[in-house]
């Protein structure tokens, strides 16, 4: 079996942040989160943008923009969709997660799903930083290692069927 291993350098990747305001107080920790893992990892501030949209359904539409403009490697999407007491939840949660789903097969670019989807403000403040650790965090690491996988994965698609 062949096996195909990333390279740890990540340093020269460019990432994109689509944040939703709606829920800031938590969305706003799920970025701090974001940034420490780009910290962690190296990667320059020059190499980031953030985009702030009204909310988490907006944020297909930022992430397909950033995604067709090539400038980025990735894109990383935060945002916080709390459950009140209408179906209105389960439109917009499910209709973000398929947009970022779309954008990513579209443009063949990894775009993470940062956006919280919880049933409490207290699950998602977990989620951000305080109980289960910080998605945002996890959302940017998994962007940086699936940028990492893309790269070692491509011009070895063509001798993987030779062989």
């Amino acid at each position: 079996m062949k096996e195909i291993q990333p390279n740890d350098a990540v340093t020269d990747v460019r990432l994109a942040v689509v944040a939703g305001r709606f829920n800031q107080f938590i969305v706003d920790q799920l970025l701090s989160g974001a940034r420490d893992a780009m910290t962690c990892k190296g990667i320059d501030a020059s190499r980031q943008v953030l985009v702030w949209v009204p909310g988490a359904f907006e944020i297909p539409l930022v992430a397909s923009q950033l995604a067709a403009s090539g400038a980025y490697d990735a894109v990383i999407a935060l945002g916080a969709v709390i459950r009140g007491g209408t179906p209105h939840f389960d439109f917009v949660a499910g209709e973000c997660a398929s947009g970022l789903t779309r954008v990513a097969l579209d443009y063949g670019i990894p775009v993470t799903f940062g956006v919280l989807t919880t049933d409490t403000v207290e699950q998602a403040l977990e989620r951000a930083g305080t109980g289960e650790g910080n998605k945002g965090f996890d959302a940017a690491m998994t962007a940086m290692e699936m940028v990492r996988t893309l790269r070692a994965l491509d011009g070895h698609l063509d001798t993987l069927t030779d062989e």
